[in-house]
């Protein structure tokens, strides 16, 4: 068997495309599309980001590496059908990154503040927009996205265009506004409008988040972070009274999430 090269890109690429051999390659590799692995492509870069937000650096390597490879994997596929490979995808890449960024590689001054820089990207991004046909605000903010996500970044591309509430204290009275409907709709509408009416609710948080220049997604993974200790707090308490959470009730339970935050956890 031919040996893989030393230069690590060129020995990813090796391994990729040995692996989607349809004669000597992996069953389960060569039956891959790219709609069965894009679900592993958002995991793996879910899992990028969960190593930064815990610090991991040892596994940050790793994790960069699986996502790596999962670009690896796609352009495989790509040149096995023949639509582009892997060499196309970093010049693309490479050639976005200098248009986007006249003021280091062109003749533009890159003595600019940091919101004329954003004004100027957003021009470039709206040439683009343009180039493939998409003329509208929002076409290119990716449908893929998570939800929360995608919710901060329509409204922060509408608000560019001046479509926003023009002072925070109007968002917070959207919030109590919508707060108050789906109070209301939980007793006398079906479960789809109850759905219509949270949604509603928690896209205007997204809008909160974002006039009050605070990322939702990562809040929300911190809030997540921080009920995750303190249930495993309580869990922990419990277990040195000989006891569990399913044997004990909510009195008991709020109580120690209470020491919990007490505790600083």
């Amino acid at each position: 068997m031919e040996s893989l090269p030393d230069d690590p890109i060129r020995r990813l690429r090796a391994i990729m495309a040995r692996l989607r051999d349809p004669v000597h390659g992996c069953p389960w590799d060569v039956e891959q599309s790219f709609a069965t692995i894009a679900p592993y492509t958002i995991e793996e870069a879910y899992e990028v980001a969960d190593a930064i937000d815990r610090e991991a650096w040892d596994e940050l390597k790793g994790e960069l590496g699986d996502l790596l490879f999962q670009s690896i994997f796609h352009a495989q596929m790509a040149e096995d059908e023949g639509l582009f490979d892997f060499d196309d995808v970093a010049r693309a890449i490479g050639d976005k990154m200098i248009a986007r960024h006249p003021h280091v590689f062109g003749a533009e001054s890159n003595a600019k503040s940091a919101e004329q820089q954003v004004a100027d990207w957003e021009s470039v991004k709206a040439a683009e927009r343009a180039a493939k046909a998409r003329s509208g605000v929002l076409d290119d903010v990716a449908v893929g996205l998570p939800a929360l996500m995608r919710a901060e970044k329509l409204q922060k591309r509408a608000a560019r265009v001046g479509f926003d509430w023009p002072e925070i204290g109007m968002v917070i009275d959207k919030i109590a506004e919508e707060a108050r409907e789906l109070a209301e709709a939980r007793g006398t509408l079906p479960q789809d409008k109850i759905t219509e009416e949270m949604g509603d609710l928690l896209f205007v948080m997204a809008n909160l988040a974002r006039h009050l220049k605070v990322d939702p997604e990562v809040a929300l993974r911190s809030a997540n972070a921080k009920f995750v200790r303190r249930f495993q707090y309580i869990e922990q308490q419990l277990a040195k009274r000989s006891s569990s959470a399913d044997q004990s009730d909510l009195a008991e339970m709020d109580a120690l999430w209470n020491a919990a935050k007490a505790a600083g956890l």
